[in-house]
């Protein structure tokens, strides 16, 4: 049985929905967070993420936090949901890489633009515009990051667009990607779970 350690409309919201997605046994554990942006919140003595934030999940005594991790632990540890590629597998390298590129270029530029840092800074312009480029082109190839398969990459990028939306210029390829991934069966369970109501009438 995995524990998610989860804060409700935060970075935890989207391992719900890789749980759902994977259909792996799991229990929610609610922690309170200290949430920078807002200046609300308090850090949890229950919490075992080494920076007291979200997520962090516990298999059994193997404790794993941050999202790239987890989504990498996870869609490795139950490889027949599809939505990773393992190792010896070709496509393994695209998946690591897609992984690495939302921590490393999508995150950054995002922020970036939430936080108007960009008219001043033109070097966090062309990234954030080279960051478009990619995922624009991507998308206007394939529904998925991966081609026709959705995968755990697609859960962190089209979570970061459900929220983060106002950060991306118009766009109908990311307009339509973000309305794939809400639709999901598994992001719309997520969804319902994702508070401390939806977590008691899953106990």
């Amino acid at each position: 049985m995995i524990t998610l350690f989860h804060a409700p409309q935060s970075r935890s919201s989207r391992m719900i929905w890789l749980l759902e997605e994977l259909g792996a046994p799991y229990a929610i554990q609610p922690v309170s967070i200290f949430r920078p942006m807002m200046g609300t919140g308090s850090p949890d003595p229950i919490n075992p993420h080494p920076d007291k934030q979200v997520p962090a999940i516990l298999d059994g005594d193997t404790l794993v936090a941050e999202s790239v991790a987890i989504v990498l632990y996870l869609t490795d540890a139950f490889p027949l949901a599809g939505l990773g590629r393992v190792v010896g597998d070709p496509r393994r390298g695209d998946y690591l890489t897609w992984l690495a590129w939302y921590a490393a270029a999508l995150e950054p530029a995002m922020f970036a633009s939430m936080g108007q840092e960009l008219e001043a800074a033109p070097m966090k312009q062309r990234g954030y515009d080279a960051v478009v480029h990619r995922l624009e082109s991507r998308l206007a190839e394939a529904p998925w990051l991966m081609g026709e398969h959705f995968s755990g990459a697609d859960i962190l990028v089209g979570s970061a667009l459900g929220w983060g939306r106002p950060a991306f210029p118009a766009s109908d390829l990311l307009d339509a990607y973000a309305a794939r991934c809400r639709a999901r069966p598994a992001a719309i369970r997520a969804m319902a779970l994702d508070d401390v109501e939806g977590v008691q009438r899953a106990a």
